[in-house]
């Protein structure tokens, strides 16, 4: 089955999400990634306006010392993150949310998670997925922190990952003013 992956931080940079399915380092990482079974890159790419509070969160990862990006995992109108989806394969998304949480592999009934419209995977740093909606006949996920938005402790993002996400910003139309404008609405600690 072909899903969307609906991303919102350094995976907003094509060629930094690649590397999940490729198995490359990106660029400002110290870490490289080990890639999906399946090497087949994404049939498309889109922007998508998530109706979830971003933040940066965690106080070091490997793309240095500074927060990661996270979105609340309660929908709330009133904000707007920049996000950037992939069709790809389910066994692909799957292997991706197991990268992010340094895990070798998961199972996840995308099935139940799209009845329920989220499920808590108690394993990592992004252990809840959530069912955001369709688009041309396939389901958008994304994946998150499970702690409310208000337990985390937030941090300003690790230099090389700001930059990666500014790349992404750039790649999906936004000038460098409206770039700054977004992050600096965000990043605030």
């Amino acid at each position: 089955m072909e899903i969307w992956y609906s991303s919102y931080g350094s995976n907003l940079c094509k060629e930094r999400f690649y590397c999940y399915i490729l198995g490359r380092q990106p660029y400002g990482s110290n870490k490289a990634e080990r890639g999906c079974r399946d090497k087949t890159l994404p049939k498309e790419n889109k922007k998508i306006i998530l109706p979830y509070q971003l933040y940066f969160a965690k106080e070091r990862s490997k793309w240095g010392e500074g927060g990661v990006a996270f979105i609340h995992h309660e929908y709330d109108a009133n904000h707007s993150t920049i996000g950037r989806m992939y069709r790809i394969t389910e066994e692909q998304f799957l292997e991706v949310v197991a990268q992010e949480n340094r895990l070798k592999d998961i199972y996840i009934d995308l099935c139940k998670v799209r009845d329920r419209g989220f499920a808590d995977l108690d394993l990592g740093w992004y252990d809840r997925i959530i069912y955001l909606g369709e688009e041309d006949g396939s389901p958008i996920f994304t994946f998150t922190n499970s702690n409310p938005i208000t337990d985390m402790v937030r941090y300003a993002p690790a230099i090389s990952y700001r930059n990666i996400i500014c790349k992404g910003l750039s790649e999906l139309g936004l000038n460098k003013i409206d770039i700054e404008r977004y992050l600096m609405n965000v990043t605030k600690p």
